[in-house]
């Protein structure tokens, strides 16, 4: 049971509570309830694309009823990737042809007919995840785990009933598409734009009495950067939710001072995995600048770090981050190339490279990004991590090129902060935090970050740019 069995309980207490806000338009508990009551739906599979909108958000809720389940596509990605997408579930699960779309709407002892939630084990949500290939990897969730992870994520971010969560981000996401039902899980309002926009994001935070945000990094940057040169006040937020990568130091430190009361969370955790391990920050505590640690492992997560036998290896080996938990999913109905979600003895990866240290998971990233080095094994997302605590550097990435001598050679691209930032001042700035053969023996000043299409962050494509000389690539002396 996902949460609409919650979603029934806080219609019934406080009818008229605020439940969903989307640019300003606003639906209450009971009419949030209503609404997906009334949704006329087939009682097999939902294909969504989801818009910001108050009917996606109720079409979502009505599309995971009873035994129902709801793949949630990007409205922005192409037509002919939607229909491709759209196509393999439906070959996957093909359609009853006597069945007739019906809403539910009918009350029966207290309880909308049709908007109840499923057997607790079966599966719910398709989701999709960017592969190697230009069609995403689906995989399935059980409504138990999304329970589980309500659950988990509840107790570790503290939130409460009381909270007013804001997540500018777009609800195609799964980040956002989770703060949706997670919110409807606790009983608590939940906020979202119809697109991410400072000033929008800004005007909620003064005037809606948003308590919590759930958002990315960049948006982050974004929001406390320009809130500070704008006068915005955010000392009525109390927690700042930041996924899809570790904070750099210039984030933490914007964050900090526009939102003094907070306390800013980071986790990792997969889309197949859910929740693994996190940290909170509180008001007041300085960060550890530099560090891979991203902190404990969730409640009900048990972590291993396992080799590619499954032997499990000392504190301090470096080798697969392995779990153990009730979110994991059920596994992938198309796109697993082997190496998207093992399992090791019954221990699941998704190949992600770490180390435990006193308890503490400390992510260096996936092993096809790993560096080779006159035999030294170097990820990337170190290098990263401490070349983004260096004043005058935005952002960094790094990557390996072929050398003769060493087989490869570590280099790093950083997009200048203002002021700019020099090749002595980055060397300088890693000396302490990085042993000499991590170090970049090149850098590069980046007009922007080496992204995908899908927008994310490419190794090889900072690589191919400065192989080629790309007029985007300025080498440092």
């Amino acid at each position: 049971m996902p949460f609409l069995d919650r979603l029934q309980r806080w219609a019934d207490e406080r009818p008229d509570g605020t439940a969903v806000v989307v640019a300003e338009k606003r639906l209450s508990w009971a009419e949030f309830r209503d609404a997906a009551g009334l949704v006329p739906v087939v009682p097999a599979v939902t294909v969504l694309p989801a818009d910001n909108s108050l009917a996606s958000a109720v079409g979502f809720a009505a599309a995971v009823a009873g035994e129902r389940l709801c793949a949630v596509l990007d409205p922005s990605w192409p037509q002919q990737l939607l229909d491709t997408i759209a196509a393999r579930i439906t070959a996957k699960f093909p359609p009853d042809p006597s069945a007739v779309p019906r809403p539910g709407g009918r009350r029966i002892d207290g309880v909308t007919d049709g908007l109840t939630d499923g057997p607790p084990g079966s599966p719910f949500l398709i989701g999709l995840t960017a592969g190697t290939t230009s069609i995403p990897k689906a995989f399935t969730r059980s409504r138990e785990s999304w329970r589980t992870s309500f659950d988990a994520s509840i107790e570790f971010f503290g939130l409460t009933a009381e909270d007013v969560t804001l997540a500018p981000g777009p609800l195609a996401a799964s980040l956002n598409l989770y703060a949706l039902a997670e919110c409807l899980y606790a009983g608590s309002e939940f906020h979202t734009l119809k697109q991410f926009d400072v000033g929008d994001a800004h005007a909620a935070v003064s005037h809606d009495g948003i308590t919590r945000l759930v958002l990315v990094p960049s948006m982050l940057r974004l929001l406390s950067e320009r809130g500070l040169a704008g006068g915005v006040d955010a000392a009525g937020i109390r927690s700042i939710v930041c996924a899809g990568s570790k904070l750099d130091a210039r984030t933490l430190e914007a964050a900090r001072r526009w939102a003094p009361n907070a306390t800013i969370f980071e986790y990792y955790g997969a889309s197949e995995l859910s929740f693994v391990a996190g940290a909170g920050l509180p008001p007041g505590q300085q960060p550890q600048l530099g560090g891979t640690g991203i902190g404990r492992p969730f409640p009900g997560v048990q972590i291993r770090i396992l080799d590619a036998a499954g032997a499990e290896l000392p504190e301090g080996g470096v080798g697969n981050i392995c779990v153990r938990s009730g979110m994991v999913s059920d596994g992938y109905l198309w796109g697993d190339d082997g190496q998207a979600l093992q399992s090791l003895g019954g221990w699941y990866t998704v190949g992600d490279q770490g180390y435990l240290s006193a308890g503490t998971l400390h992510l260096l990233g996936r092993r096809s990004d790993m560096i080779i080095t006159a035999g030294t094994n170097v990820y990337p997302h170190e290098v990263e991590l401490a070349l983004a605590s260096v004043p005058g550097v935005a952002s960094a990435v790094a990557a390996g090129l072929a050398d003769d001598l060493r087989g490869q050679r570590v280099v790093a691209g950083v997009v200048p902060s203002h002021g700019g930032v020099t090749a002595t001042q980055l060397r300088a700035g890693v000396e302490e935090v990085l042993v000499r053969t991590k170090r970049p023996m090149e850098y590069f000043a980046l007009t922007e970050l080496p992204l995908t299409d899908r927008g994310k962050l490419s190794r090889q494509l900072l690589a191919d740019w400065i192989t080629r000389a790309d007029p985007r690539v300025r080498r440092l002396g």
